[in-house]
């Protein structure tokens, strides 16, 4: 059983950086599939959504249009952490983040994660 554990979060005020780390519990970097980690975020109100995915295989990276150019994503496969660097912070980034594990047909589909973190706190203000 994988498990994840997010942590970074914080409040910040706009246009500040915060990094997220997810660290994984063990090697979860296959390179016999398709396997993904994302980070998700889900504001009060509002459903979960994709916010940035590290294919492992191909080692490519996808992101929401949303944080494009704001976000990046990475990792640290000698200690099985996948980060979240996000600069520029708005206050619509305010957020729970998710660390997720999986092979989804679609990055962003979030019932095609197998493993979750119980999520770290992002609050920007204005």
């Amino acid at each position: 059983q994988v498990q994840l554990v997010e942590s970074g979060g914080g409040s910040v005020q706009a246009g500040g950086s915060l990094r997220l780390s997810c660290a994984a519990s063990e090697h979860i970097y296959s390179t016999d599939g398709n396997y993904h980690m994302t980070w998700f975020r889900q504001a009060p109100g509002k459903e979960r959504e994709g916010v940035a995915a590290f294919n492992t295989r191909l080692r490519a990276t996808a992101y929401a249009g949303s944080v494009k150019g704001r976000f990046t994503i990475s990792r640290d496969n000698a200690q099985n952490t996948v980060y979240l660097q996000m600069n520029s912070l708005k206050p619509e980034d305010t957020a729970m983040y998710y660390c997720a594990a999986g092979r989804p047909s679609v990055w962003s589909r979030t019932s095609d994660y197998t493993y979750w973190g119980q999520g770290t706190q992002v609050t920007v203000s204005s």
